[in-house]
């Protein structure tokens, strides 16, 4: 198993851990991506995330319209030149997510033992009785016994907020299911997931389509994520519409969600630009005692591909809270020294009490964790995965990183026309 205990500096001396850290001159090479939303959107707020260490603006499109995206986006980019500091635009898609919407935003309340039904018509209020949802096929999909999974907003894992419901029977288009956790849901959209079950859905879906050439194209975005990827040609339909929309530079980032995009990961791998692990839903459709698993193992083939990992749902808790729990501080470590590339905020940022205050403190661990990273023995594992010749551009590019890495502060500085040589460089790093 490539484990991130394996990449760790030996010995550590227990005087570095009751040091306190010094600031340095760069910030962690980890980058942080925040999605903005209701709690960070204001200039002055975007101002302070990016001086925290915000790399990545991501804008979720699951929710709200083009018109307040576009206003948030603006926002930023007069945050941006006051600062000056450069970031990143995601475009997150819906893809084919089954959402249940709450048009009155009153509160419902499931009590366990209790049974729900789940129906396509939409034009019945959600309740405690029936939870309409904007998928018809539902009930051809599921059978008795599977596991759907409601949440509030982004999958929290709270058992007050998001609710585990158990397959009883289908009734035509409908289906029966008892509740087996007590929760209330609030808000105005709830998430949907069935697990281990195939979505007869798009994963580019016309509204993906429609946001992409409108919103995308105008703003010129550097990512775009694609949500529930599961299969590489999901990757090469979204490949060919970003060139008929002329956006040839922007980078697809494949989401991996659920078990069908983990069966095919490495075809995916080897077509997209970077890969996101979405640990919540992965969380869901596999056992708990399985996500290490495939996080160590999917991060470590990104890092033999040369392909950026992004990890997401760290640091939870930070939502409402000003500090983060110790396993999470731990977990944000681990990802680092696994050789996670970037970390995703959630709902952190986007409706969180403290969204500057969870970028810092990311920040600071991803930072302590590269302090001990074993950057040397990286570097040994990635040359000796390289089968074929390496370019003359390889070499170079992995000198840099390898003599940059012997001293605490360095910034390499690349002279590029394609970007290969700067590409091959964060791939050593």
């Amino acid at each position: 198993m490539h484990g991130g205990q394996l990449l760790l500096e030996e010995p550590i001396r227990l005087t570095s851990v009751l040091t306190t850290s010094k600031p340095t001159f760069l910030p962690s090479l980890t980058k942080v991506v925040g999605t903005l939303g209701p709690k960070s959107r204001s200039v002055d707020v975007l101002e302070a995330c990016l001086k925290a260490g915000l790399s990545v603006a991501r804008f979720d499109f699951s929710w709200l319209d083009e018109d307040y995206h576009q206003e948030t986006l603006e926002n930023l980019k007069e945050a941006c030149k006051n600062v000056n500091k450069l970031c990143a635009v995601m475009l997150d898609t819906q893809g084919p997510e089954l959402q249940v919407h709450n048009k009155t935003g009153r509160p419902i309340e499931l009590k366990v033992d209790d049974h729900v039904t789940i129906t396509p018509d939409i034009s019945i209020e959600p309740s405690s009785e029936v939870l309409p949802v904007y998928y018809t096929g539902l009930s051809e999909a599921v059978k008795k016994g599977d596991t759907i999974f409601l949440g509030q907003y982004l999958f929290t894992g709270s058992e007050t907020t998001s609710v585990w419901l158990e397959v009883v029977e289908t009734t035509g288009s409908d289906v029966i299911c008892l509740v087996k956790n007590s929760a209330t849901l609030a808000g105005f959209i709830f998430t949907m997931h069935i697990s281990q079950v195939h979505i007869n859905l798009p994963t580019l879906t016309e509204v993906d389509k429609q946001v992409i050439s409108t919103w995308g194209s105008r703003n010129n975005v550097d990512i775009v994520s694609l949500s529930y990827t599961r299969h590489v040609e999901d990757v090469r339909e979204l490949r060919e519409f970003l060139n008929s929309q002329n956006l040839h530079e922007t980078q697809i980032f494949a989401k991996i969600e659920n078990v069908e995009g983990l069966r095919h990961f490495d075809e995916i791998l080897q077509e997209v630009d970077g890969i996101i692990l979405s640990r919540g839903n992965l969380g869901i459709d596999l056992p708990p005692e399985k996500v290490f698993l495939f996080q160590k193992s999917a991060v470590y083939k990104c890092n033999m591909a040369g392909k950026p990992a992004i990890v997401t749902r760290v640091v939870d808790s930070m939502t409402d809270n000003l500090r983060p729990t110790r396993a999470e501080a731990t977990d944000v470590a681990n990802a680092v020294l696994d050789g996670t590339d970037g970390i995703l905020l959630g709902a952190e940022t986007l409706r969180g009490l403290y969204p500057v205050e969870t970028i810092k403190t990311v920040g600071r661990i991803c930072a302590e964790a590269e302090s001990v990273y074993n950057q040397a023995l990286h570097y040994k594992r990635a040359v000796k995965h390289v089968i074929e010749p390496m370019s003359r551009e390889e070499p170079v590019a992995a000198s840099a990183v390898h003599a940059a890495s012997k001293v605490k502060a360095a910034i390499i500085v690349v002279f590029t026309s394609s970007g290969r040589a700067a590409r091959l460089g964060n791939a050593f790093c």
